[in-house]
Parts: C-alpha cells; sequence; structure tokens
C-alpha cells in the first residue's frame, strides 16, 4: 500500500512538472501612432479577451495575446480620432506588426 501511494504520488509530480513548465502559447502585436502624442492607450480586443497596452513615444506593443483575430483600437487624445483596425490576425509564436498609425483630426 505505501509503494501504491509513493508511485501515486511520483506520477503526479512527473505530470504537475511537465505542465509547469509549458510555455504561453501566443503571439504580439504592436504598432506606432503618429503623432506621437496623440494618443494615451491602445485596446485589443477578440471575443471576450481584451487586452490594453500603454502607448509611449507613439509605440505600443501587446506581447500576450494568444491566437486569433482581434481589433485593436487606439484611443486618441483631442483633437485627434480615435482610429480602429479590424481583422489583426495573431499566430502563435508570431509578431503582428501594424506599422504607422496615422490619427485622422
Amino acid at each position: 500500500m505505501k509503494r501504491a501511494k509513493m508511485s501515486l504520488l511520483a506520477v503526479a509530480a512527473v505530470a504537475f512538472g511537465a505542465f509547469a513548465f509549458k510555455g504561453i502559447a501566443g503571439g504580439s502585436i504592436g504598432g506606432k501612432v503618429v503623432p506621437a502624442d496623440g494618443a494615451t492607450e491602445a485596446w485589443a480586443v477578440s471575443g471576450t479577451d481584451t487586452l490594453k497596452a500603454p502607448i509611449a513615444d507613439g509605440a505600443f506593443s501587446f506581447a500576450e495575446a494568444k491566437a486569433g483575430t482581434y481589433t485593436v483600437v487606439i484611443d486618441a487624445k483631442e483633437p485627434f480620432k480615435d482610429a480602429t483596425i479590424t481583422d489583426v490576425k495573431v499566430e502563435d509564436g508570431k509578431s503582428t506588426d501594424l506599422g504607422e498609425i496615422k490619427l485622422a483630426q
């Protein structure tokens, strides 16, 4: 009986260890806003997942986006208008660069 308990504990420890160090799957989304001081934050929405990133020196990045299709919204400051980019595809292990996003007035 004692041997069976020890075997069960060993199997549980190995199983836990295998999952504990598994990397998080996902990709990233990044871009640059022009003018650099025209927005404060960016949002990425996919289904029920919502990510938020600050915009610093015009640049933003969502580092741990799950694979899927997102809508990215740039929260602009006055006198600029918010910008929306739809159908942003994210793949596991890949970076999606939105390039330069020019804010309209």
